[in-house]
């Protein structure tokens, strides 16, 4: 007798999902687009850690959740506009409540000249053809389930532009807050950032929660860095404790242009992180440092693909991870040098630390050259603390407990040594070790 096979609350879930009213239903190329990548995942289904690309990340007990598709109260869910601040940061600010545009905690009043910064569902009501192409998009990889998902069912998010040879002054603040909800939500967020050629722009992404909850979000990002623009990235995830965040972004770099983006993972039970670069022009620089903290059961994964496509190219990515208790993370970090990209200068280094006998770090460094004149180099280790710098603080009478954070903290703090910011380097440090155990 053939069994049919179990059901999957979470798909389940999905298949009227077609029939949701988003921002630009009614567009034909944009309900198609939608229609087909949604029934592309369904199809599917969620990926089981035979797939390579996930296989240290575990999906079956989302599998067996449901979400509301949506927050129909987000407009009017209360936020306290300070939760919302970073120091350092007074530019523009562009906020989401649970992936739904807020205005009233935005700040868009005075942009400068050369910069356009909306939400999504304003742009897909006014002028969407331009957003044609990035939206139309098909994801075919294994491991890009929930962008699939997200190219589904995503109706809002940031569309900004930075004009050619335009200098934004003041950084950028995109801040998506999770509030709790009667039940557990999911929401879905699509960016596309684009700096013409000789831009520049300082944009930093904040993911926070006003209270606990045990939502699901995907956010999709598409940045296109055009010749000799140069984009300074600064990430802080700091997510509520037991909730799901997956995120994929694309970055294409042109010739001359580079790209600096800082990274701090914290919160979330589960976390999820697909990054991929492209160097498409010659003389293209992409520099990445990340830390990544784990306490309790959370689990973090970190999945880094960089593509070196053209001559005199350069790559620079250090990270850092630390799991306490039963914590779990995964980092995998690729570089590819294709045929034709001589001059390529490319590094990864991955340091981890366990601080648990029950914790694990799962780390996997991955070259491929198929060019020639190449330099570069790959590493990774996962280690305990020093147990001679532990005595030798012990020793000068510092408790055992603070021994620990303050070597934790200096291993983890030595990436963010060249965050230009030095407000808002000292909050990440603050972040840091309000986090550790």
């Amino acid at each position: 007798m053939i069994q049919s096979p179990a059901p999957v609350p979470f798909i389940d879930a999905l298949r009227d999902a077609t029939s949701l009213r988003l921002p630009g239903s009614g567009l034909a190329w944009l309900d198609a687009a939608r229609r087909e990548n949604l029934e592309a995942f369904i199809a599917a289904g969620l990926p089981d850690t035979r797939a390579e690309a996930w296989k240290y990340t575990a999906l079956r007990a989302l599998g067996q959740r449901r979400f509301a598709l949506g927050d129909a109260a987000a407009a009017s869910h209360s936020v306290d506009p300070y939760a919302l601040t970073l120091p350092g940061i007074d530019g523009p600010r562009l906020v989401f409540v649970n992936g739904v545009f807020r205005a009233d905690l935005s700040r868009l009043e005075t942009l400068p000249p050369g910069l356009s910064l909306q939400p999504l569902s304003r742009v897909l009501e006014k002028d969407p053809e331009p957003l044609r192409f990035a939206l139309s998009r098909h994801y075919r990889e294994a491991g890009d389930v929930f962008a699939r998902l997200n190219a589904g069912l995503a109706g809002d998010g940031v569309v900004l532009r930075v004009a050619p040879g335009v200098r934004v002054g003041k950084p950028i603040h995109l801040c998506f807050a999770g509030t709790p909800t009667e039940g557990d939500l999911a929401w879905h967020v699509r960016n596309v950032i684009e700096l013409g050629e000789g831009a520049e722009l300082d944009l930093v992404e904040h993911h926070l929660a006003t209270a606990p909850h045990k939502h699901l979000g995907t956010l999709v990002s598409d940045i296109v860095v055009c010749d000799g623009a140069k984009l300074q990235h600064m990430l802080l995830q700091n997510v509520a404790e037991e909730s799901t965040l997956i995120r994929r972004g694309s970055v294409h770099l042109g010739a001359k242009s580079q790209v600096m983006l800082h990274v701090l993972e914290l919160g979330g039970a589960l976390i999820r992180h697909d990054l991929h670069a492209e160097l498409r022009g010659d003389d293209g620089r992409f520099d990445t440092r990340g830390v990544f903290v784990m306490r309790g059961r959370q689990h973090i994964d970190t999945q880094l693909s960089i593509r070196h496509q053209a001559l005199n190219t350069a790559s620079e990515s250090t990270w850092r991870g630390v799991a306490d208790e039963r914590s779990r993370g995964v980092f995998r970090g690729a570089i590819v040098v294709a045929e034709g990209a001589d001059g390529s200068d490319a590094s990864l280094n991955n340091k981890n630390l366990l601080l648990s006998a029950l914790a694990e770090i799962d780390t996997k460094p991955e070259l491929e050259i198929y060019a020639d004149e190449v330099k570069a180099a790959h590493g990774a280790t996962v280690g305990q603390l020093d147990e001679r710098a532990l005595f030798y603080l012990r020793s000068r009478g510092l408790p055992q407990a603070e021994a620990r954070a303050l070597l934790t903290a200096a291993f983890c703090r030595a990436v963010f040594a060249a965050l230009p910011n030095e407000t808002l380097r000292d909050y990440f440090s603050d972040a840091l070790l309000a986090h550790l155990p």
